[in-house]
């Protein structure tokens, strides 16, 4: 039978990991998470070769997994004169021969350049399609010659479902991005701390999770209350989020500004 009641008393063991998979991409969604919970995975640099990942609470592909204890992975030592961004990542794997499922952290290393650093690919695979291995993406360590940069994180932070469905979608020195969602129905709440004030300069707020991209491009006017912060603020559908100011020398402080779109 292709139907069944997954919660139900059936006489034998009948709930697996696919079953698990299924119901919670369909409740939550399809994207890897990291709930707010425990040091929500933090990310930190005790040596300039190890990283140390707090406790927390995730999901790859619908599969849900914790750490109840800090880990801590090797960062390879960098080059002089060259860059390199590393990935550390959780690694899901599945034993073809025994079916039995594992995750762990592991770091995906960066090609060097002398000019500009680039993520490593991470290996695509979809569990639910029969894949063996799957990889999610936490956090990019960067490194200059021998020093090593401060961590990136590259997940949405997702808060409890009882409150207000909102997550924390981009989280930086400069300012936050805050997310709600109903439906396809998202809106998005910009809280930026300082911008580039030069005649018709523009900025980054960073890059939106898959799950919250538009699709299509969305504009959003902001206009200060002293006439000298005129900007357009725009968000595409790869998910990049940035500003433009529009015309003179702009005011440098604060500002904020709230989007509502489709997602994708």
């Amino acid at each position: 039978m292709t139907i069944e009641l997954v919660d139900g008393k059936g006489g034998t063991a009948h709930i697996s990991s696919e079953d698990k998979a299924i119901i919670h991409q369909a409740k939550f969604g399809k994207v890897d998470m990291v709930s707010d919970w425990g040091d929500a995975l933090e990310c930190t640099m005790s040596s300039a070769n190890k990283a140390t990942i707090g406790t927390g609470c995730a999901s790859i592909q619908g599969l849900d997994w914790h750490i109840t204890s800090a880990e801590t992975v090797t960062i390879t030592n960098g080059s002089q004169g060259m860059k390199r961004n590393d990935i550390i990542a959780a690694h899901y794997h599945r034993d073809s021969s025994s079916g039995i499922e594992k995750i762990e952290l592991v770091v995906l290393k960066g090609a060097a350049n002398a000019m500009t650093a680039t993520d490593p690919t991470v290996p695509a695979g979809r569990i639910l399609s029969g894949a063996t291995d799957a990889y999610m993406p936490l956090w990019r360590i960067p490194l200059e010659g021998i020093t090593v940069g401060t961590p990136v994180r590259l997940f949405a932070l997702r808060t409890a479902v009882w409150d207000s469905v909102s997550q924390i979608l981009i989280d930086n020195q400069y300012g936050t991005v805050t997310g709600w969602r109903s439906g396809l129905v998202c809106m998005i709440d910009v809280s930026w701390r300082s911008a580039a004030a030069g005649s018709w300069d523009s900025g980054s707020f960073g890059t939106l999770p898959e799950g919250w991209r538009p699709a299509h491009v969305v504009h959003m006017p902001f206009t200060g209350r002293d006439g000298g912060s005129q900007r357009l603020l725009r968000l595409e559908p790869s998910g990049k989020m940035t500003y433009n100011n529009m015309g003179g020398t702009q005011n440098a402080g604060a500002f904020n500004g709230t989007f509502t779109y489709l997602a994708v």
